[in-house]
């Protein structure tokens, strides 16, 4: 019958074989004699009644059985030293990963994440970007940050904050809009939800059948964002995602009339449990959102 419990120095001792093929390279690294290794796979393959190495006279060659197990243990031996790797002085630095829409990444969440690392240094948080379009599973993601209703199947979400649309352009072209009708002779920057300008328009009292002029259409507000800081056209877009820019008055922002059509959100599967990383970083984004 097989032991519930194998020795791991037999186990390290047949990974290490099975690498370099050779009892003598595994002996060389593992820093024992090319005997003890010998010795502990043939322990090994007594106690799984099964012959992992084919032994030639220039080297050795891996059986079926010893196929199927050196991934295993390979996986498993580089599971254990990335655990160990995460002790530092004393404590385990937990992985967060979390993908985010890119406006919201480079507009808010970057100028504000020294605060979090200093709040938990043992935290390593491994920051993706996205235009809004994610598969959490598929990407292995603990939290994914959305601008939308909140409604995500299997998901649940954390309302964030509101970032209302708004007209955002270059001065040069701000001097010249001094009623809402004036956008009508420029090109309109938009995303690729149609109806953002009409409900804008509508917003500013111009008719509801006012024929939207030429427009660009983007998939990002960043990429938006940069073709009208080029003077490309005028984009509706949030302008808290941006204050940066409109500090030091590389857009402007002429309108105040603005439109919500949604609102940035923490979303998780339903079925992923919350780890301890997890839940800081969402109380660290709830206290800095309620400021």
């Amino acid at each position: 019958m097989l032991r519930s419990h194998l020795p791991l120095n037999a186990m390290r001792a047949f990974e290490a074989s099975a690498r370099h093929l050779s009892f003598t390279r595994a002996a060389i690294e593992l820093c024992v004699t090319q005997a003890a290794v010998s010795h502990q796979v043939k322990s090994l393959e007594a106690q799984l009644n099964v012959t992992l190495f084919k032994r030639l006279p220039r080297g050795l060659m891996l059986t079926s059985e010893g196929e199927t197990l050196l991934p295993v243990l390979r996986e498993s031996f580089d599971r254990i030293a990335q655990t160990l790797g995460r002790f530092e002085g004393g404590h385990y630095r937990e992985v967060l990963t979390v993908g985010a829409v890119g406006t919201f990444a480079v507009g808010w969440l970057l100028p504000r994440l020294p605060d979090f690392q200093a709040r938990y240094p043992f935290i390593d948080l491994r920051l993706s970007t996205h235009n809004n379009r994610v598969d959490v599973a598929a990407e292995g993601l603990d939290y994914a940050i959305r601008f939308g209703a909140g409604a995500w199947h299997g998901t649940e979400a954390f309302q964030l904050l509101e970032a209302p649309l708004t007209v955002l352009c270059v001065p040069q072209i701000a001097r010249q809009l001094q009623a809402p009708a004036d956008l009508l002779k420029y090109t309109l920057l938009r995303s690729y939800r149609t109806d953002e300008w009409t409900q804008w328009f509508q917003a500013v009292g111009l008719p509801a059948d006012t024929l939207v002029p030429r427009s660009i259409v983007f998939d990002s507000s960043l990429a938006m964002m940069e073709a009208a800081q080029q003077g490309v056209g005028v984009a509706l877009a949030p302008a808290l995602m941006f204050s940066r820019q409109l500090s030091t008055d590389m857009i402007r922002q002429p309108f105040e009339v603005g439109i919500t059509t949604g609102s940035y959100w923490l979303t998780r599967l339903q079925s992923r449990t919350e780890t301890s990383a997890m839940l800081a970083f969402k109380e660290w984004l709830r206290e800095v959102v309620a400021g």
